[in-house]
């Protein structure tokens, strides 16, 4: 018989396990309280305000080409008052951007943007600016003022959730076009994102707005993008060794523009400042420091910056799940962008029997079978029952628990008796405010005790889709209760928060990274809608 969370006052505490050590670093399972406000869902009042909240802040985070001097404004490179920013199209689209602007924007609005032609080597580009886009978008909130790659998925969740799905469909149709003027769906559209992606969502928003359309001339329209973005993934530097699997690679070289420019802390250090301090004075036993810094110069080595801007591609910036700084990424299967590559194929396949293309979907469904064959046989770890990201390079997976393990389970990769195994792993990373994202507290934001909302989403939904109903919920009403309480405190809701302490405060705890929590949030507000949606669902239905 379901045992619904909704319908009972008290929640046995989860069991807290001894001491580890992983990586150098002390580690506890989070310990989880009996049940309390942290288990409860918000009342009907509050929830009310947060939707309100949420259905208008979509309008304060869109971007149209109206208010293209407010979108091209970006708050990791501020310029001097007066000066013009910098619009960047290809030189194919000038003619025709240009005019679209001179008709759109008139008197001092089209002075504060300058179009200008992406050069044939878009490495050598110093003035950064935003990359033009033709449909509205919605940005993520704070320093985060353009369109980003996986983000933008959560936030159509929302979208959809809230009836949205004209902006939905502006999403996705600005994905396609950038995989076709810019050759990918980068990390965001702005110049400095030119070389590199984020984690591949683009089949989930192609169908989640097919499913709501049935418009099949849209859905042909988008398919040579589903298979350019595909092959992105699978060629050259993407590839894992010879496993047959996927790895995120960062095209570009040296230190990221944005991190130099923006990631500073109250001493004026930026990222790269205080990695340098902590090789210097910290022992690594993860990799060979040698690979990443040059102790003798006090220097961080091409590689390392390789490695950070591959780890931005993967979205988790920064971990310590590939090691300090994630600086060794490059040499891993992950085992998220495995498990959505998996998504991806599976998702190609039914596009394809839309399109009445039988061929190609038996083509989708055999890439879909291999991969999961090569996840079983190198991500999974059938002695600590979890999936691990696995190192080509030395033949070894990263005894690294981390919520990325819950990927398998949503999109149905794992037999149900690995389900079962990962979900015995729950009490390790499940806290107060809902699901960790790791089991180290490293000082990086991506790292315990901070919870981010798409792991809230992935692991909820990944669990109740193999019937773990009551954890699912529980997962989703902790997280939503404490959105819901720092909304009723600051107003706002935002970017990340610490699930131990039920606090959106982190700035103290993150040593790695930007300490600010933004505000907005989109993807957030997305996943709330969609936490909502899917534990009120599951309170409605009948008992078994």
């Amino acid at each position: 018989m379901r045992s619904l969370l909704l319908r009972s006052v008290l929640v046995a505490a989860l069991a807290v396990g001894g001491l580890t050590h992983v990586a150098g670093l002390q580690v506890a399972p989070a310990a989880v309280p009996p049940a309390d406000v942290a288990a409860t869902l918000p009342t009907p009042g509050a929830i009310a305000e947060l939707r309100a909240y949420i259905r208008r802040t979509w309008g304060t985070l869109t971007r149209t080409l109206g208010d293209l001097p407010a979108a091209v404004r970006d708050p990791k490179f501020p310029r001097p008052r007066g000066e013009p920013w910098p619009l960047y199209v290809t030189a194919d689209e000038l003619p025709r951007v240009s005019t679209e602007l001179d008709a759109a924007l008139t008197g001092a609005a089209r002075h504060d943007v300058v179009v200008r032609a992406l050069p044939p080597d878009r490495s050598g580009i110093r003035d950064h600016g935003l990359l033009y886009l033709p449909r509205p978008y919605v940005v993520p909130g704070g320093r985060f003022n353009e369109m980003y790659g996986w983000d933008s998925y959560f936030i159509l969740v929302g979208l959809v959730q809230d009836g949205e799905v004209a902006r939905a469909k502006d999403l996705v149709d600005n994905f396609v076009y950038q995989i076709a003027h810019y050759g990918t769906i980068l990390n965001a559209n702005r110049t400095y994102y030119l070389t590199r992606s984020q984690p591949p969502f683009l089949t989930r928003m192609i169908l989640a707005v097919f499913e709501r359309t049935g418009d099949r001339e849209w859905l042909r329209a988008a398919w040579p993008a589903v298979r350019a973005h595909y092959r992105y993934w699978l060629q050259g530097e993407h590839k894992a060794g010879d496993t047959g699997l996927s790895r995120y690679f960062d095209f570009g070289d040296g230190p990221a523009p944005e991190v130099v420019a923006d990631e500073r802390d109250d001493q004026g250090r930026t990222h790269y400042d205080r990695a340098r301090e902590f090789y210097r004075t910290q022992r690594v036993t993860d990799y060979d420091v040698a690979d990443f810094y040059d102790r003798a110069a006090d220097a961080l080595s091409p590689l390392f910056y390789k490695g950070d801007r591959t780890m931005r591609e993967s979205g988790f910036d920064p971990s310590s799940r590939f090691g300090p700084f994630s600086a060794a990424i490059i040499r891993y299967a992950p085992v998220c962008l495995n498990s959505l590559l998996y998504q991806m194929e599976r998702d190609g396949a039914e596009i394809a029997r839309l399109l009445a293309l039988p061929d190609e979907a038996l083509a989708w469904e055999d890439r879909a079978r291999q991969r999961r064959a090569r996840v079983d046989e190198y991500l999974w770890d059938e002695e600590r029952g979890a999936y691990l990201d696995y190192d080509f390079a030395t033949g070894r997976r990263r005894d690294y628990l981390f919520a990325t393990t819950f990927y398998p389970l949503w999109t149905g990769l794992a037999s149900p008796r690995q389900a079962r195994r990962v979900r015995e792993r729950l009490k390790e990373l499940e806290a107060p405010g809902g699901l960790l994202t790791s089991v180290v507290a490293s000082g990086n934001q991506w790292d315990k005790p901070f919870g981010w909302a798409p792991l809230q989403m992935i692991a909820s939904d990944g669990l109740r889709r193999y019937g773990f109903d009551e954890d699912a919920d529980r997962i989703a009403t902790r997280f939503v209760a404490l959105v819901a309480k720092e909304f009723g405190e600051h107003g706002t809701i935002v970017e990340k928060y610490d699930v131990v302490r039920r606090e959106s405060d982190v700035a103290k705890d993150i040593k790695f990274g930007y300490a600010a929590n933004q505000v907005g949030f989109g993807w957030t507000n997305g996943v709330l809608l969609h936490l909502l949606a899917q534990v009120e669902q599951n309170a409605a239905a009948p008992v078994r």
